[in-house]
């Protein structure tokens, strides 16, 4: 029985549970985002070049005070140069070129005859003094080849490497020893060695072709064998070099000088410059990593949670105070929570990676965060698109270091003037001169702050930050991609799409002009009512033309069913009961509904095809049935509608502009007399039926939205001179 209540408590509330999952999903994500230890208590006014405004600081124990990124650097650099690169001596080198060598000159002494078959040895020619005389040249040139090949190999012959452009010295390994311990110098392991101490294979080239002390005929058999028996026996360890250096940059000292318990690190009024920056930042890290215990950090934590759930509370009731209707949809909840998370991830990574390489912090001004704003104005309204972006800024000013009040002036000016310039989402060149407004806004304001905090002009320019601004602006022109992705992803209709469903030329419509042309030519007129009417009361003009030109695509199916499209004297509802062309005729709406889902239009479309009938009913049927079938009671429920009633300004508007539409058509004097009292009749009959029960529009709009009718109508139904 419980499980039965709690099944039926879920099925009845499953968007107000998905909304608070998803709530709580990206409150979750965000703090988990965070860097993980909380801010400094004097970050904000912890920026360089600026007065120290806080009372003083005194050092509550000791702690020393870290280098420069500039003077590790420097002292990395030295380090570097200074470590001299490893080579390896390889002793089995000389052995197999020994072998190599006497094999290859044993071989090219047979082949090339210097032992005759009579020479060779045998028994009856051991004393024969041409055989004797033979070997011992043979001998003799062989000790003279591996005398020179060992002083060669003894000496080392050396590869020099294409890594280093020049060097004199390195170290040389000689033994079996492949450990290097941080705590043992390296020349214990290995020996300082010159480049000159060593053979190059050009040096051994040079003095082999100069051998003097052989004859020609030795020279030349011997020099081939000898330059073929050389190789590097000396190479360089890529491997050892670099764990050398990796060692001795470790024990690099990150640390100048001492800050003692009770020393004065600040004082208030004194300028933060470059020494007192480096002090307070050493304070910093000294601070949160000696203070902050896993109690006071689990408190901090739960801070973070209350935090961003209060700022997004904020913006929920925001939404439901002034936007319900983008409250009822989760798929646009879904859409404004990514964004904001997406937003406060990104600039978290940045942050926490500023953090681990002390890269430049200026790196958090890349992001684009005024692509968000431009991305939100292409489904929603300016409204919440601007304070979404507000909340977005404020959760990421927490996690922003140093220069919060900074960020935030410039990231919401910057957003203000990105909704304000993006009009229309739709036309490209509006995205690029919003674009160009955005980094015009950056500089004026960064330069503005520059010069009220430092009084100097000059300091603008320094460092990059304003580059990154500029870089930033030039990267809000991927909204018009991301609208795109975004849409997929959410299953939502942006304007840019709007736009585009809107192109008659599209399939459905293309073959609504040929098979339909009346009703192709009634749905234009509609739209263009519906677009007018909408824009005169306010609301998504785009959404109001695209849904009126597609809502009579049921018509398609029987479409000489319907007088706008029969060119003949004939009625085939002449052929049909009542009853039967009520039912033809009512039908066109669910024709219509499958039709857009088989040509995958949006639901936001689909809606003006249910609702623009709303739960009328088909009026001439049903009065003929009932004068033909006096004694008989006529239910009207089935000459009627299905419905949903229009639930919006737009949807309301095309079923006023639809009725008074097609009712001008049939009018046979179109005056102004007549006009005029058709709209007021119909539009009132739909006001008493109320149709308009559920949709947000009130009386004075409905009022404002008749007379414009009428004048529009009046226009197109204007008395023309016959010629």
């Amino acid at each position: 029985m419980k499980m039965n209540k709690l099944f039926s408590f879920v099925k009845h509330n499953q968007n107000q549970i998905i909304k608070y999952l998803l709530f709580i999903f990206t409150v979750s994500l965000i703090v988990n985002s965070f860097p993980g230890q909380p801010k400094f208590q004097y970050e904000i006014d912890f920026v360089k070049g600026k007065p120290w405004m806080e009372q003083d600081i005194v050092a509550p124990f000791d702690f020393s005070i870290l280098k420069t990124n500039n003077q590790i650097k420097k002292e990395q650099d030295i380090i570097t140069t200074q470590t001299l690169p490893i080579f390896v001596f390889d002793p089995i080198v000389y052995e197999e070129k020994a072998t190599f060598f006497v094999n290859a000159f044993e071989e090219k002494w047979i082949s090339e005859k210097k032992i005759k078959k009579d020479d060779k040895f045998t028994f009856f020619n051991l004393n024969k003094q041409n055989y004797i005389d033979n070997q011992s040249n043979k001998i003799t040139l062989v000790k003279f080849g591996l005398q020179k090949l060992e002083n060669f190999y003894s000496k080392g012959i050396i590869k020099l490497p294409e890594i280093y452009d020049s060097f004199e010295n390195f170290y040389l390994k000689k033994d079996i020893v492949d450990k290097l311990d941080n705590n043992e110098d390296a020349q214990n392991l290995y020996i300082k060695t010159s480049i000159s101490d060593c053979y190059t294979i050009n040096q051994i080239t040079n003095e082999l072709n100069v051998m003097s002390n052989l004859s020609d005929e030795a020279y030349s058999f011997i020099l081939p064998l000898l330059l073929s028996s050389i190789e590097h026996n000396i190479t360089y360890n890529e491997f050892l070099s670099k764990r050398l250096l990796d060692s001795r940059l470790n024990e690099l000292s990150k640390y100048t000088d001492l800050i003692q318990k009770g020393e004065v690190i600040i004082r208030k009024g004194e300028v933060v410059n470059e020494q007192n920056f480096q002090k307070l930042i050493s304070y910093k890290n000294a601070y949160e990593s000696q203070v902050w215990n896993k109690s006071t950090l689990s408190i901090v934590f739960f801070g973070q949670i209350l935090l961003v759930s209060l700022t997004l509370f904020i913006l929920f009731l925001f939404i439901k105070q002034f936007r319900e209707e983008v409250l009822s949809q989760n798929s646009k909840i879904a859409l404004i929570l990514f964004q904001i998370l997406l937003m406060v991830v990104l600039a978290s990574f940045v942050i926490k990676l500023i953090d681990q390489t002390s890269a430049d912090l200026g790196i958090l001004y890349l992001i684009p965060f005024c692509i968000l704003p431009v991305i939100l104005k292409a489904f929603f309204d300016t409204r919440v698109a601007l304070f979404t972006h507000l909340v977005t800024i404020l959760i990421i000013a927490f996690i922003v270091p140093n220069n919060g009040f900074e960020f935030v002036f410039l990231q919401l000016i910057a957003g203000i003037v990105s909704i304000l310039t993006v009009l229309k989402m739709y036309k490209r060149a509006q995205l690029f001169m919003s674009a160009g407004k955005i980094i015009l806004t950056y500089i004026l304001m960064y330069t503005a702050l520059t010069m009220m905090t430092t009084g100097d002009v000059q300091s603008v320019f320094e460092g990059k930050i304003l580059l990154y601004l500029i870089i930033s602006g030039f990267l809000t022109l991927f909204a018009y991609p991301l609208v795109f992705l975004f849409e997929k992803m959410f299953n939502l209709v942006s304007d840019i799409s709007l736009l585009e469903l809107s192109d008659t030329n599209n399939p459905i419509l293309k073959r609504l002009s040929e098979e339909a042309p009346g009703t192709f030519q009634h749905s234009l007129q509609v739209a263009s009512l519906t677009e007018a009417g909408v824009m005169l009361i306010g609301g998504n003009t785009l959404l109001a033309r695209a849904g009126a030109i597609y809502h009579d695509i049921g018509k398609l199916d029987n479409p000489l069913y319907f007088i706008e499209n029969q060119t003949f004297s004939s009625n085939p509802h002449d052929q049909l009961s009542f009853s039967k062309s009520a039912e033809i005729i009512i039908k066109h709406v669910s024709d219509g509904v499958r039709l857009a889902k088989e040509n995958n239009l949006p639901d936001e479309l689909i809606d003006f095809i249910k609702t623009h009938h709303g739960t009328t009913a088909v009026e001439y049927f049903y009065q003929q049935v009932v004068s033909n079938s006096p004694n008989q009671d006529i239910d009207i429920n089935h000459f009627t509608y299905s419905g949903p009633k229009p639930f919006s300004k737009e949807t309301a508007v095309l079923m006023m502009a639809d009725s008074v539409e097609a009712a001008a058509r049939s009018l046979k004097k179109p005056n102004k007399e007549n006009i005029d009292s058709i709209v007021d009749t119909i539009i009132n009959k739909q006001i008493k039926q109320n149709q308009f029960d559920e949709a947000d529009i009130t009386l004075k709009q409905i009022k404002q939205v008749k007379e414009l009718f009428k004048e529009k109508l009046i226009n197109i139904h204007h008395a023309r001179i016959e010629y």
